[in-house]
């Protein structure tokens, strides 16, 4: 009989603890179970400031368990599992407890799981309740508790439970709800948030504010039966008023919208990865963007551009030409409007912004700043045969010779059309290359007045060689790349620079370019900054541009370079001669706004060249038959003017 008592006995045992050697043995040949979640990518800012987080399908910010206020913990374990720390994934009472229910009702499972099991059901598995869910539940909760230490789970669990309105994990809700950090949340608002999960579309306080207070109060209570608050405390919390404020997710930065995507697009680029993946994967992306510039550059734009001409876009970059760093970069007008990047991916006109390199090429030639050339109305015979007859700007001319430091101020387009002429094109599509400019230019006249299509960005490069002082600049947005696990996988490198302009002549052209915002080099035309010079109070170098479709503004100190475009993605003609010149103003008024509280820096002369004042009308040496003002005018040593002025 006894006998007959212990064979079923033995037999379950025997099957019972086979059972559970095979599965034990089974989870181990598994191993960890492959944990891979989404989690906002974080672009930073050159001095690590958050400047935007790209979330992925889910909004999840992974902290660590030390980074989580112990209020949180401490409801957590009151609320959902007491026993944590004492059971291996499972807590026997517990289960025994839903299991008797559930055989009574014959109806929805009663929920017995503990953390671990939450854990695993949230990153595995579904919430539907059936007997398989359940058991598959349980095989990965004890992978979970073979291969990972309570502390893991525990943080595991915190970052990937649903708060609600599609925030997951403790730190993406702590910032919706309270504006917050999860380390800075108080013992209310840790009950409160603790509450959420069981039920978010019931405990949620922006659906039902008194649901979620009834569940806080609950909680309190638990953890003072649980010893982890005294009867005080949890008194002193339940009279305590919350203001729940979603303030950090409504209030979502706009500053820099097309610099973050641009360096997200350069960071997909580097990690091989797609852009749209990019957002979920957890990465740490640091950016030499400079926000307070950022700012200063959106707000200028905005101050500047007309109202009146709506569909009037802008282009915006500036670069470090020392370090080759993108500073700021803004590419339209409105973002969530016209996503496109003007300043990388449109390719413009440049118009007399193209000349410099001219110029630059005529010095290589022989050129000096006293070079003289007529400046009348002209029609040039082609090689095809073809006639072009150009003009200035306003059909003004100065009808006699005019030194090239003139004419470089006032932009005069028959001096640069003779100058392209003198010193052969090809020699204008060699400089152009030199600048950066890699793209395949045609060797014609016109060229000299920037009939190419280039980028701001590119433009921008170009002219910080020469704020680099003929050095190479290679721009720039991702500094440093860090995966969720902290391993640096990406850091910039820049490469040794290379000589690209001859140093004596990058100064004296340079120099010229101060020309612009010199009243004394006005004559037969005024010069093309002049209106804009009264707001200067660092030295600058620049060179201004129009097409009839395009107006642009490039200029740079030995701090920053910044290049303006403006015009119409339609390509149609600019008409308002007031928004010719919106790409001026908002130069000017940004580039002082960023040397604000920089100090006052000078281009310096290298030993090569010599500065000697200048009749800047003739070119000719200072001296008392000169009948306006000198200049101060750099040559390269042994090309300096020899005779006075004798007009």
């Amino acid at each position: 009989m006894i006998k007959k008592i212990l064979t079923p006995i033995i037999a379950l045992l025997v099957f019972t603890i086979s059972a559970g050697v095979v599965i034990l043995v089974y989870s181990v040949l598994q191993g960890p179970p492959e944990i891979n979640l989404d989690e906002n990518t974080i672009v930073y800012d050159q001095d690590g400031e958050v400047l935007a987080v790209e979330q992925g399908v889910q909004n999840r910010f992974w902290v660590e368990l030390d980074d989580i206020s112990p209020h949180v913990l401490d409801a957590f374990l009151a609320a959902e599992d007491e026993h944590f720390y004492q059971h291996f994934g499972f807590d026997v009472k517990r289960i025994l407890g839903a299991t008797y229910y559930n055989i009574l009702s014959m109806d929805k499972l009663q929920g017995a799981s503990t953390i671990t099991q939450q854990y695993a059901r949230n990153v595995f598995l579904t919430n539907q309740k059936t007997w398989k869910r359940k058991i598959q539940e349980a095989l990965i909760a004890l992978r979970l508790e073979i291969f990972q230490d309570k502390n893991e789970i525990l943080e595991g669990y915190l970052n990937t439970i649903y708060f609600g309105h599609g925030q997951y994990g403790i730190q993406a809700a702590s910032q919706f709800y309270f504006d917050k950090n999860a380390d800075d949340l108080t013992l209310e608002e840790a009950a409160l948030l603790s509450g959420i999960p069981k039920g978010p579309s019931v405990y949620s306080p922006l659906v039902s504010y008194e649901n979620a207070i009834d569940r806080q109060k609950w909680i309190l209570e638990r953890m003072h039966e649980t010893g982890k608050i005294t009867e005080t405390a949890m008194n002193r919390a339940k009279q305590k008023e919350l203001s729940v404020s979603v303030t950090a997710s409504e209030q979502e930065t706009e500053v820099g919208k097309y610099l973050t995507e641009y360096a997200m697009k350069e960071a997909s680029k580097i990690l091989g990865i797609d852009r749209q993946s990019l957002d979920g994967q957890g990465y740490q992306v640091y950016t030499t963007i400079n926000q307070e510039a950022q700012q200063k550059l959106e707000q200028t734009i905005q101050e500047e551009l007309p109202e009146d001409s709506e569909e009037l876009q802008i282009g915006a970059v500036t670069i470090d030409p020392k370090s080759g760093k993108i500073v700021a970069m803004q590419g339209g007008r409105n973002f969530d409007q016209t996503p496109f990047n003007r300043v990388t991916q449109a390719k413009r006109m440049t118009g007399s912004t193209f000349k410099p390199f001219l110029y630059y090429a005529a010095l290589v030639y022989g050129f000096t700043p006293s070079t003289t050339l007529e400046s009348r109305q002209t029609t040039f015979t082609l090689e095809n045969g073809k006639t072009y007859s150009p003009a200035n700007f306003g059909d003004h001319y100065a009808d006699r010779p005019v030194t090239l430091a003139q004419a470089v101020a006032v932009s005069d387009n028959i001096f640069a059309l003779k100058t392209n002429q003198y010193i052969d094109p090809e020699n204008l599509v060699e400089a152009a290359h030199a600048f950066g400019i890699d793209q395949e230019l045609q060797p014609v006249l016109s060229l000299a007045l920037g009939t190419a299509t280039v980028s701001p960005l590119e433009m921008a490069e170009a002219y910080s060689v020469l704020a680099n002082e003929g050095w190479s600049v290679d721009p720039y947005v991702i500094d440093k790349i860090v995966d969720r696990d902290g391993n640096v996988v990406y850091q910039h490198q820049s490469e040794k620079p290379e000589r690209m302009l001859e140093e004596n002549h990058a100064f004296v052209l340079t120099h010229m370019l101060t020309g612009m915002f010199d009243n004394r080099l006005s004559d037969y035309m005024s010069v093309t900054g002049g209106n804009i010079a009264d707001q200067l109070t660092h030295q600058y170098a620049g060179k201004s541009g129009t097409t009839p479709n395009d107006s642009w503004m490039i200029g740079y100190s030995p701090q920053y370079t910044t290049a303006i475009w403006t015009g119409y993605d339609d390509n149609r003609e600019i008409e308002k001669i007031q928004d010719t010149r919106v790409a001026k103003q908002v130069w000017a008024k940004y580039m002082e706004q960023i040397h604000e509280d920089l100090p006052l820096e000078t281009f310096e002369a290298p030993s090569g060249v010599v500065g000697v004042q200048v009749d800047p009308i003739t070119g000719k040496l200072e001296g008392p038959a000169c009948e306006g003002e000198t200049r101060l005018m750099y040559f390269i040593k042994g090309t300096q003017p020899k005779e006075a002025c004798s007009r």
